[in-house]
C-alpha cells in the first residue's frame, strides 16, 4: 500500500500528496494532472474551483487552526 500524506494548513487548504483519486458523491472522479505532486482541497467554501483550493481563503476571512490531540 502506498503511503499518502495529508496535511491541514493553518487558515488554508487540506494538502494531499499525489497520486490519489478524488471522487464526488456519485463516484465521478475529478481529473488531476499526472505531473502534479500535490493537490489542495478547499476548506473555506469560497473557492471558485471546488473541491480544489484557488487561494480564496486569503480574502474571505477564513480562520482555522487544527491540531491533533497529543498521544
Amino acid at each position: 500500500m502506498s503511503n499518502i500524506r495529508i496535511r491541514i494548513r493553518d487558515n488554508g487548504p487540506i494538502v494531499i500528496e499525489t497520486p490519489v483519486t478524488i471522487a464526488d458523491a456519485e463516484g465521478n472522479q475529478f481529473t488531476i494532472a499526472a505531473d502534479k505532486p500535490v493537490i489542495a482541497l478547499c476548506r473555506c467554501g469560497a473557492s471558485a474551483n471546488k473541491p480544489f483550493c484557488d487561494g480564496a481563503h486569503r480574502n474571505c476571512g477564513f480562520e482555522s487552526v487544527v491540531r491533533a490531540a497529543p498521544g
